[in-house]
């Protein structure tokens, strides 16, 4: 059995999807919070439970029988730690074999704000004594296609990124990644992959190509990380997202989310989906 939290998720689904091409749809698990989310994946034959990372009671019937877990992190920033806490725990009760965990790319260097909890939860699936394997997942290429809708009304695609080079690949590969180590005939324990994409590129350069895709003149307009903060707030945002955002940019622009080592390639066995294909399909709609 391998177990798949957060499985209602974009990503989470992603990787339910990943292994059914690998392995029988009732050798996975997939667990969330609200199952209703996910009952369609019931139907296909896949194993489906309740598990909220709030509610540490319900993690043990969720993990029961696991061989092996994929904990994909919280999305709730300032809770991730504890909430992680309760899987890996359960984890262990459970005595899986292996511990796969999404992490951030160079989470033990990066300067990102979102890279502390990240580290917090390495270092206790370290303390656990579970085997485990590190997932340091780059920025998602889709976090960049927010902004599209915006820059073509206004001819202008904002950020804080300078002159940053960022490697980012759609969250499809990642999922796939993630299938590839979670059914490895090789033993996993210990392995930390650095997964990014092949062909970083600037914010100018992806306003260049949403420019040649769309026939639009799209310009790239640079901003400090607290006049950006302030821009999402006014558009929406919540202030802590927004905060958080503007510092990666910042981050970002000293390279912060740039790695060139392949590993994400290496894993899935091909090239990584490069951003004109990713603007090309949210381009269609």
């Amino acid at each position: 059995m391998i177990v798949v939290t957060g499985a209602s998720g974009q990503l989470g689904r992603l990787v339910v999807a990943a292994l059914r091409e690998r392995i029988p749809a009732n050798q996975i698990v997939a667990v969330a919070r609200n199952t209703d989310k996910i009952a369609d994946l019931a139907a296909e034959g896949v194993v489906v439970r309740h598990g909220d990372y709030d509610a540490p009671e319900t993690l043990g019937s969720a993990l029961e029988g696991a061989e092996k877990l994929l904990l994909i992190s919280s999305n709730e920033v300032g809770r991730r730690a504890e909430q992680h806490k309760a899987v890996i725990e359960a984890a262990k009760t459970a005595g899986v074999s292996l511990v796969a965990y999404t992490s951030i790319l160079h989470a033990d260097i990066s300067p990102l704000i979102l890279a502390e909890e990240h580290r917090a939860t390495e270092a206790m699936l370290k303390q656990s004594g579970l085997p485990y394997a590190l997932l340091r997942n780059s920025w998602y290429t889709e976090n960049y296609l927010l902004g599209v809708p915006v820059a073509l009304k206004s001819g202008t695609l904002y950020g804080a990124t300078g002159e940053g080079k960022i490697s980012t690949a759609p969250r499809a590969d990642y999922a796939e990644a993630a299938a590839v180590v979670l059914t490895a005939a090789e033993p996993q324990a210990g392995r930390v992959y650095e997964l990014a994409g092949d062909e970083p590129y600037t914010l100018a350069q992806f306003a260049a190509e949403l420019s040649r895709q769309s026939g639009k003149e799209i310009a790239y307009q640079n901003l400090s990380e607290a006049d950006y903060a302030a821009a999402l707030v006014s558009g929406g945002m919540p202030e802590l997202f927004a905060t958080v955002l503007a510092q990666s940019d910042a981050c970002a622009a000293k390279d912060a989310l740039f790695d060139d080592s392949r590993q994400l390639s290496t894993l899935i066995g091909r090239p990584t989906t490069p951003l004109s294909n990713v603007l090309a399909a949210a381009l269609k709609g």
